[in-house]
């Protein structure tokens, strides 16, 4: 399934980010926004934002967007850490 939004012109021409990276900007935007409201997980909004996992975490960052953090990624990352 995919899913066009569209977006009436006035307010496209309002948003003042460059045109070539409008499509991106807004795609990240709505990612963080989806995450944030527990919409999307952290991989699948970070599949539509088009970002690696360290690259979203820093978009969450600079949005002031805490990272839902459950017990069982808490366990993946120590058992990780414990690794050589």
């Amino acid at each position: 399934m995919s899913v066009t939004l569209t977006i009436p012109d006035a307010i496209a021409e309002a948003i003042k980010l460059p045109e070539d990276h409008l499509q991106e900007e807004l795609l990240h935007e709505l990612a963080v926004a989806l995450y944030a409201g527990g919409a999307l997980s952290f991989g699948k909004a970070r599949q539509l934002a088009g970002l690696g996992k360290l690259e979203f975490a820093r978009l969450l960052t600079e949005h002031d967007t805490p990272r839902h953090y459950t017990n069982e990624e808490l366990e993946d990352d120590l058992a990780y850490a414990r690794r050589e």
